[in-house]
């Protein structure tokens, strides 16, 4: 069993930054991809960001040069730096890791105020 506890969420202006943690306990392995997700109101989640063990990343268009996603091994913990926050960023902000398993925290809230 995984568990994943995100922190970091709230409300920002528009343009300003916020850097989101989770923070992975129990059985999981360095090797294993780790990234975040996030659901509008009326939207499907997406896929944000992700990274794997070997640092590998991937990052939606609409977030590519303002976003960056890192891990730290060692504490088996993933960031999200979110700089130039916009309105449409607002949404919950789901972690995830994959084990051979999917796993998913509860969601941390992210409001951006224009």
């Amino acid at each position: 069993q995984v568990q994943l506890v995100e922190s970091g969420g709230g409300l920002v202006q528009a343009g300003e930054s916020l850097r989101l943690s989770c923070a992975a306990s129990g059985t999981i392995f360095r090797l294993n991809t780790m990234g975040w997700y996030r659901q509008a109101p009326g939207k499907q989640r997406e896929l944000v960001a992700s990274i794997t063990g070997f640092g590998r990343t991937n990052y939606a268009d609409s977030v590519k040069g303002r976003f960056t996603i890192s891990r730290d091994g060692a504490k088996n913990t993933v960031y999200l730096q979110m700089n130039s926050l916009k309105p449409g960023d607002t949404a919950v902000y789901y972690c995830h890791a994959y084990t051979g398993v999917d796993y998913w925290g509860k969601g941390e809230l992210v409001t951006v105020s224009s």
